[in-house]
């Protein structure tokens, strides 16, 4: 584990977006970060991954020295951005996207709508389309009170993807199938603060992401034992595994 490139940005659009780039292999692996969570979220797998292939990592609006959002950041406008970014980048498609938590969606939606640009995906411990009206149905008090706390000391962008996620949900319903590619969804199997969450959002949280693994005939589910919200940090071995796995069924597909 060694530190991150020097920090790059491009303009795309109205928008500034920092990123990191190296590694020399052929393949191209994105990583798409959760929500507020900046490109230091991979530290622990950057590295090891540019060994066998060229990586990017990158700060959405509003992280970093990226600027602020320019226009709502929901899933197809976030699509939009990182195509142009991978665009000013040189990194030229098939990409296998690595997407955490949030950056699921992002990644999922890009499948549907640029299935020919997309090699692979590896879900990591991802938002699947169903889990924020889930979630939101079946939060606690304790949950209510915590984001309540959050949105008055730290008021989130107008524009920030947060807000606009019944919008990404709904272009993902609309989008078309997600193709046949190579699909790994990496589950934590020990949240953190599990006695905080009502049993039913476990319960729906678990199913949502076995049904995340099926959506295409090449899905496949994996679970990361010692992990909770974040396999790269509990369990970086693991995801530079299938990532790399991914990789080599990619490459496998296309020479096949």
């Amino acid at each position: 584990m060694g530190p991150l490139p020097p920090r790059r940005t491009a303009r795309v659009g109205e928008e500034e977006l920092e990123y990191v780039v190296a590694g020399q292999a052929p393949a191209r692996v994105v990583l798409i970060g959760g929500a507020g969570a900046p490109i230091e979220g991979w530290h622990k797998v950057f590295d090891a991954m540019t060994a066998v292939a060229t990586v990017l990592a990158y700060n959405r609006p509003g992280l970093g020295r990226s600027s602020a959002p320019a226009a709502a950041q929901d899933g197809l406008h976030l699509v939009g951005s990182l195509r142009g970014l991978l665009q000013a980048a040189g990194m030229a498609p098939p990409w296998v996207l690595v997407a955490h938590s949030f950056g699921g969606l992002i990644a999922n939606l890009m499948a549907r709508h640029h299935p020919d640009e997309v090699a692979a995906v590896v879900m990591v411990e991802a938002t699947a389309p169903d889990d924020p009206s889930a979630m939101a149905r079946h939060e606690n008090g304790l949950q209510r009170g915590l984001k309540a706390l959050l949105d008055r000391v730290s008021p989130q962008h107008p524009h920030a993807e947060v807000r606009h996620v019944a919008t990404t949900v709904e272009q993902l319903r609309a989008a078309p199938d997600f193709p046949p590619r190579p699909l790994t969804v990496i589950t934590g199997q020990s949240p953190a603060l599990a006695w905080a969450t009502p049993v039913e959002a476990r319960r729906l949280r678990a199913l949502h992401q076995q049904r995340l693994a099926t959506l295409s005939p090449l899905g496949r589910q994996v679970l990361a034992h010692r992990s909770g919200h974040f396999p790269q940090f509990s369990e970086p071995a693991l995801v530079v595994s299938e990532v790399r796995r991914a990789i080599d069924a990619a490459a496998a597909r296309q020479t096949g």
